[in-house]
């Protein structure tokens, strides 16, 4: 039951606060895995075992001070309840995903493009309005994903050590994961263990999303589609949203210069402002859900 109950209170203080406007820990240690990778792999040069180092040095121990801080006798749930906190990014996700969708009903489809710019990798600057709120679409149904259930996840399985691992190795990479000349070797630990740890998330959440929207739909996309997207956890993700939703996603896009042909996800009428504003409510029902379900099995386990 105290899991369930620290679960609700590290949602809801996301909820009240939503991300600290000042000193977020994830930006200090965003600066920290900067000059790590500058010592490690300076120039590009870095071998794959110069980034298993780094990950280790970045992660390991704030992993092993989060457990030690959350044995504390009287604090303990608090720091859980914090590290909970930190990591969840439910409300900042609305704040960012919203303003494009206000945007497009505008039609300001200028400052559409810059706000979505805040979200995703791909240049926006020559996108139009249905490729603006496919973006959109498709970060919020990702992001939510990384950003909120798999750290729910990681804070079930294992308290505020676990989703210390998680998030931590989620921003690493994020920083690190491109597959590109500089970050190909280097970047490899990072991306592979980031797969592996939201490898049972990943699924939950598709699921959740299928249960949540036009079930059918979502299951066939997420049978269907997912296996084209170059990620193995972000394929059954948002082919399972699109889905759900009855949207089309993927397609062309354009990532630093260069043209990437992707899959097409879900089927149904192009994503527009009302796709981005329903992804985020899916979101939301999705964690009420995770919530409940969580409530209701420490309940009858108790």
């Amino acid at each position: 039951m105290s899991v369930a109950l620290l679960s609700v209170a590290g949602v809801a203080l996301d909820a009240l606060l939503g991300e600290p406007e000042r000193r977020h820990p994830l930006v200090a240690f965003g600066r920290f895995a900067s000059r790590l990778e500058q010592r490690f792999n300076a120039g590009g040069r870095g071998w794959r075992s110069h980034g298993v180092t780094a990950w280790f040095l970045a992660v390991v121990p704030l992993t092993l001070l989060a457990t030690l801080l959350s044995w504390l006798p009287y604090i303990g749930w608090l720091v859980e309840i914090l590290a909970l906190y930190c990591a969840l990014g439910l409300r900042s996700l609305g704040e960012h995903v919203m303003p494009v969708a206000d945007a497009l009903r505008r039609g300001d489809l200028e400052e559409a493009r810059r706000r979505v710019g805040f979200l995703v990798s791909r240049e926006t600057r020559e996108l139009d309005e249905t490729a603006v709120a496919r973006a959109a679409t498709e970060s919020v149904l990702e992001n939510g994903s990384d950003a909120v259930f798999a750290a729910l996840f990681w804070f079930v399985i294992a308290g505020a050590p676990g989703v210390v691992l998680y998030r931590l190795s989620n921003t690493l990479d994020a920083m690190w994961g491109y597959r590109n000349e500089r970050f190909e070797r280097f970047g490899w630990a990072a991306a592979r263990i980031d797969d592996v740890l939201n490898y049972v998330p990943a699924r939950l959440v598709a699921l959740t999303y299928a249960v949540l929207g036009k079930t059918r739909l979502a299951l066939r996309c997420w049978r269907r589609q997912a296996p084209q997207w170059d990620s193995p956890n972000a394929g059954p993700v948002m082919a399972s949203g699109a889905g759900a939703l009855g949207v089309e996603l993927g397609g062309a896009a354009v990532y630093h210069g260069e043209l990437h042909e992707r899959a097409q996800l879900g089927e149904g009428p192009a994503a527009d402002a009302d796709a981005i504003e329903r992804g985020w409510q899916l979101v939301c029902r999705g964690i009420w859900l995770w919530l409940l379900v969580l409530c209701l099995g420490a309940a009858f386990y108790a």
